[in-house]
Parts: C-alpha cells; structure tokens; sequence
C-alpha cells in the first residue's frame, strides 16, 4: 500500500512516510510541475482555457494523493492500487487491454494475488483519459456551457497525477522503498521518500521542465501508456546506485539530470495524452 498525507504538514511529511512504510508518486508541488509544464506547452487548438488552466491542472493533479486521506476508509481502499504497477508481480504475463476488472481475474484468479498489491496503474491512466476526451466531447458540442471547462480540468489534473506517477520508476516495482533482504531487512529503507521529495525539494520547476516539448498524437493510447511504464521500470536500478551514492540526500550533477528527465517524461506523457483527448473527441460518438 503507497500513500501519503498531502497537506501543510511540513517537515514531518518524510518521517510519517518513513514510518509508516507507505509512499506517493512525487509530493505535490512534483505533480504541480508535471501539470503545469504540460499545460504550457499546449498546441493553440486545444481550447483556451485548458491552455490557461495550469494552475488549476496543478491543484487537482494532487488530488488523488488527498483521496488518500486515512479517515477516508472506503475511498483510500478504491484508490490505493491506481498509482503503481509492481511488473515483476505479473509473472510475466501481460494485463488485459480492456478494463481494470479483467485484470483483476487475472491477478485474482489465475496469479492467486491481491490486486492492489499489484497495482492498477495504467487502468487509472486511460479510465482518466477517456473522461476527459468525454469532457472535450462536451466542450465541442456546448462551447458556452461553463460547467465544462470545469470537468474537463479536474479530469485533465487527476490524469496529471497518474501519468506523473508512471514516470517515477519506484511506481513499477515491488522494491519501492528498498530491497527486502533473506535476514530479513531491507536494503536502502527510505529510499522511496528521498526520491519523491526530489523535484519540489531542489528547486525542479515547471519552467525548465517543459523546455523544448512539443505535443504528439499517440495512436494507441494502451500500447504507449504500458511502454511507458516498461520504459520507466528500466531506471530502478539507477535510482537504487544514485541514492547509494547519497546522490539523493545531496544532489550531484548527475542525480538532479536523472530526476529532472523523469519529471520531464511524465510532463511529456501528460501532454501527450491531453492533446490526443483533444483530437479524439472531435468524432467520439454522441454518449446516447
């Protein structure tokens, strides 16, 4: 279970997180970043105030971490699983591209093992994707109703968190917070907090994160978002050899190149799957 509390906690936030064995994607102002820098680099056909909207993206790509809460009991247990996706889990097999519940059978049924354990990750991706290219729909249809511009940017933010959280490499695997070891420790305790503090602690803005991204159409919207996540699994062991050179704790040259290229590739799919939302919906099919 990966969770934080989001919120004006301060300094404690990285003791509570330590303590309590849970984590986030990044802490919120990385969320910001990743929302924010894809909204500024919005193509001039999106609609002006999905363009505009970055701050607004910003506030509720944290969302999904504050549907976290730990009074929260029924909506805390529904959300826990959408931010990560322990790929060594699957046994190598591959997730079903239709829907969160086929996936289910299968790590229920034929793995034996809890699905929010697994996690759902790229489920919440496109479930995310295909309510804001309905909300876009419905901006085309009724340009003048100012309730939808309202939905189509808390869509737009909710999907900025999970696209943000594939980026992170400690969302697709089981050692998200260290190594579990035959002794029964674990290697490298606390590295999932160190790393997701990274952007918002050393100064990684929204500014320098869009720099040079440009908006793509993506085709195959489930193929992209599971590549992604592969992709993303790739850096682990970097992470694991940079927080090993406490090139988290004190950031190096190189550790802060590493950090900003992630945050950068989550800003680049969230502007991706923006854009293509967009595009979809000019002949998405009336809802009834």
């Amino acid at each position: 279970m990966r969770t934080r509390v989001v919120g004006v906690v301060g300094a404690g936030i990285a003791a509570g997180v330590l303590a309590a064995g849970l984590a986030a994607g990044w802490w919120g102002g990385g969320h910001e970043t990743v929302a924010e820098s894809a909204a500024a680099r919005l193509p001039d056909d999106v609609p002006e105030f999905f363009r505009r909207g970055g701050k607004h993206l910003a506030h509720f790509s944290v969302d999904p971490d504050r549907w976290k809460n730990r009074e929260m009991g029924f909506l805390r247990r529904a959300e826990e699983g959408n931010h990560f996706l322990d790929l060594e889990d699957l046994d190598g097999k591959e997730l079903p591209a239709t829907h969160r519940f086929d996936a289910i059978k299968l790590v229920a049924g034929e793995l034996k093992k809890e699905p929010n354990k697994i996690g759902l990750l790229p489920y919440a991706i496109l479930e995310n994707f295909e309510k804001l290219t309905v909300g876009f729909y419905d901006h085309r249809k009724a340009p003048n109703d100012p309730s939808v511009p309202m939905k189509c940017l808390v869509h737009g933010g909710v999907l900025a968190h999970y696209t943000g959280d594939a980026a992170m490499p400690l969302h697709t695997t089981r050692d998200y917070d260290g190594k579990n070891r035959a002794d029964g420790t674990v290697l490298q305790k606390g590295i999932h907090a160190k790393l997701d503090a990274f952007p918002e602690k050393h100064g990684i803005r929204p500014e320098e994160v869009s720099r040079g991204l440009e908006a793509k159409r993506i085709d195959d919207v489930w193929g992209h978002v599971t590549k992604f996540i592969a992709e993303s699994h790739t850096h682990v062991g970097k992470c694991y050899e940079l927080d090993a050179a406490g090139a988290f704790d004190k950031p190096t040259d190189e550790s802060r190149a590493f950090v900003l290229g992630r945050v950068r590739a989550g800003a680049q799919l969230t502007l991706d799957l923006w854009y293509t939302a967009w595009v979809r919906s000019e002949k998405l099919p009336p809802h009834w």
